[in-house]
């Protein structure tokens, strides 16, 4: 340590706390450790009056350090704010101790001890992470000048920031000005409105803030947030900028319907897709394509490929939509037209709902729930659609002059594969290397540097969604945020809020790395790690592992930071086998001081010895779960220890293997959930510390310890009702094991 520790011991006797525990005692047991200054019961500790008290005792005392024992880190957060140089530690003494116990009980004081004496031992190795100093870049770049695109750069500039807008085409607008007319955009949500991409792209070349680069495509997007050193080829020439922030809004490609030969397209020429009716409305002619003559029949056919595991297996949201606008325009160049609509379900969701029933009430258009069966075109052109499973409980046929199949939506970045399974242009990286698996293979649209991969990483069916629950934008690749259908398929009012969103958040990371600070899941923290590179043996564990690309590395495998990409998560902490990489709030370091802080009883100690069971507790689902379930006053078993981790993947197999060899007679960890009904706020933290417990359960083999002490579950956060069960069996479970044999060396 840098300085000399003088610690402060906090406990707050309110909330129950104080009946719980003999808090006179806490304080005498605890005034002898360890660079201890001053311990202090206080009632009115989480009051405003009490934070004051302790700032004038930090004042007066020269206090470095503090320890307070009172409720849930979780509350309070704003209260208790001190000097950035002063360590501070919550130790939660409520929920934890007074609300999960039984008062009076040797067993829930000695619970309380323990905990304060972790705390301690905490700050007492704690050292402020000072900010990262950087000079940040505040221009945004926009990566397509579609709906998504251009909404997204105004909103930056409105916000007082730089954008440049890139687009490959010769023109701003993408699919918007192929529009004829676009669904209704506001009360009553009756009537469709014109289309107004000039208006839009008028609005975006006349804005002093955004610089717009057509005929552009990236070439190398270097760098991490605040820095991104980005080299584009525009016009036939190269050209370099920097920007803090992206927002890639590449928009989407139609379904190839090509690929839909069961439903005619390609063998009649009377069947085309909901693209080709919208150029035909746009130019002013809706005729048959075989011979140009006038409609009288059209048949819709919804889903056409989608929702089809051989096809597209999603809905794209606004192929409903897009039908019931084109019946309007049938009928507005033939009044007398029939026209029918097929669906597997039509969705029409919130106001639209009132546009799907002004619809349906036209006269001479019949929507009807139904398989289409077949297709078949006569000698004559005329064209056959048969329909099964129809709400009118029959099967139906059609004649029809023209039939408009509702292709779906791909994604910009999704790449068709060749016929052995790879991308058709998958992308070389620097040194030969490809791109990995974590993005979608081929996709070559912002060209990042990452070792992980040339562009963004994908969720299902090659969209580059939010990567977080309840957080949309957010992707894996700190810095750059997705928006519009590039993102999910979506229409074009939900693609204008969409960008809104993704631009305030390039904003915010701007802010943020100006201030040396992380964005979501742990926002504000100026924490960052650092490796001690003279022990690195280019395992290459922390590069792979890590779900952010935080992590480049030379050509021998040593990693090579970027602070700005990094989340926090520690996730290349747990990674480690050499134990190299550290925070300064947050280290193996810090942890092991920690356990070693913990009392184990022996049986020479209290006659049984007394189990003792550590635990590593999430705190993103699992320790909000804690304190949710301690409302309750649910009783778990008062052997536990608990310790708070920032992601169950920062979880260093070395603590589990030191405390069982330490005596702990059993361990026991929670993570979120992962996989596809749940997700890591880490991405895959949780689905990395169980892959690891394979290592833990061959150290205990070379231990010679039962497998049953070590346990590692997963929680939604709305599964917190389960907690005290998962632990107290496991609590019986030890019981029946018996003592570790090593609590007595």
């Amino acid at each position: 340590m840098a300085d000399e520790r003088k610690v402060g011991l906090y406990i707050c006797s309110a909330f129950g706390i104080g009946e719980a525990v003999d808090c006179e005692k806490l304080k005498e047991d605890l005034a002898g450790q360890e660079n201890v200054a001053l311990v202090k019961v206080m009632e009115n500790l989480c009051t405003k009056a009490g934070v004051e008290e302790v700032k004038k005792d930090i004042a007066e005392n020269g206090l470095n350090a503090v320890v307070i024992g009172a409720s849930s880190p979780r509350y309070h957060t704003e209260l208790f704010r001190f000097d950035k140089h002063v360590m501070l530690d919550r130790v939660n003494l409520r929920e934890q101790v007074a609300w999960m116990h039984e008062a009076g009980d040797i067993n829930t004081y000695n619970m309380a001890l323990d905990y304060m004496k972790m705390g301690l031992a905490k700050v007492n190795v704690m050292e402020y992470p000072e900010p990262l100093e950087l000079d940040i870049n505040e221009t945004v770049m926009v990566v397509g000048g579609g709906v998504a695109g251009m909404n997204a750069a105004i909103a930056a500039s409105k916000a007082d920031y730089h954008v440049i807008l890139v687009e490959k085409e010769d023109k701003l607008g993408g699919f918007y000005n192929k529009l004829y007319k676009t669904t209704p955009f506001g009360e009553p949500y009756l009537d469709l409105q014109p289309n107004r991409s000039e208006e839009l792209i008028a609005e975006v070349k006349s804005d002093k803030n955004i610089q717009v680069l057509l005929n552009t495509t990236i070439k190398k997007t270097d760098g991490a947030p605040g820095m991104y050193d980005i080299t584009a080829e525009h016009k036939g020439s190269n050209i370099e900028f920097q920007v803090g922030a992206i927002v890639q809004a590449t928009g989407w490609k139609p379904y190839d319907a090509n690929k839909l030969g069961h439903l005619g397209y390609g063998e009649m020429k009377n069947v085309v897709t909901n693209i080709e009716l919208e150029e035909m409305a746009k130019n002013g002619v809706i005729k048959k394509p075989s011979d140009d003559s006038n409609i009288k029949t059209v048949v819709f056919v919804q889903c056409a490929g989608s929702r089809d595991e051989n096809h597209l297996p999603y809905c794209s949201g606004f192929c409903c939509m897009t039908s019931l606008k084109q019946s309007l325009y049938v009928r507005e160049k033939y009044p007398d037209a029939r026209i029918f609509v097929i669906y597997k379900d039509m969705r029409t969701p919130a106001q639209y709902e009132s546009f799907y029933k002004r619809v349906q009430a036209a006269d001479n258009i019949f929507l009807t729930k139904g398989e289409i069966a077949n297709i078949a075109e006569n000698e004559n052109g005329e064209i056959t659609v048969d329909v099964d499973d129809t709400l009118i409980g029959e099967n139906i046929s059609i004649s029809a002059d023209l039939v408009v199949l509702a292709t779906g939506m791909v994604p910009s970045t999704k790449v068709e594969e060749n016929g052995n399974g790879q991308a058709a242009d998958e992308a070389e990286l620097e040194d030969g290397k490809k791109a990995a698996a974590g993005a979608e293979a081929g996709a070559q649209i912002l060209q990042l540097t990452y070792r992980q991969g040339t562009d963004l990483p994908t969720l299902k069916y090659g969209f580059p969604d939010s990567h977080y629950i309840c957080f949309p934008y957010e992707t894996r690749r700190t810095g750059v945020y997705a928006a519009g259908t590039v993102r999910a398929p979506m229409d074009i009012m939900t693609a204008k809020n969409d960008a809104y969103g993704a631009a305030l958040k390039a904003i915010q990371i701007i802010e943020n790395a100006k201030q040396g600070q992380a964005v979501h899941p742990r926002s504000g923290d100026t924490s960052f790690p650092d490796f001690f590179l003279q022990r690195c043996t280019q395992c290459k564990r922390c590069t792979e592992e890590c779900p952010f690309g935080t992590l480049d590395e030379d050509a021998k495998g040593t990693p090579k930071p970027n602070p700005t990409r990094c989340r926090r998560c520690g996730i290349c902490m747990g990674a480690c086998p050499e134990r190299i990489i550290s925070f300064k709030n947050y280290s193996v370091r810090m942890i092991s001081n920690m356990i070693k802080s913990i009392y184990v009883p022996t049986e020479e100690d209290d006659g049984e010895a007394t189990p003792r069971i550590l635990c590593f507790m999430c705190e993103n689902d699992a320790y909000p779960s804690l304190d949710t379930i301690a409302k309750s006053r649910a009783q778990i078993t008062p052997n536990i220890r608990i310790i708070p981790v920032r992601c169950l993947g920062s979880v260093n197999t070395s603590w589990i293997a030191d405390s069982l060899s330490a005596g702990f007679d059993g361990v026991i960890l929670f993570g979120c959930k992962y996989g596809d009904d749940y997700q890591c706020h880490f991405i895959h933290g949780s689905m990395l510390a169980n892959k690891r417990m394979e290592n833990v359960q061959e150290k205990l083999k070379q231990l010679v310890l039962e497998p049953e002490r070590v346990e590692l579950h997963m929680l939604a956060i709305d599964e917190y009702h389960k907690l005290p069960d998962i632990i107290n069996n496991f609590a019986e479970t030890i019981d029946e094991v018996g003592p570790n044999p090593y609590k007595e060396m």
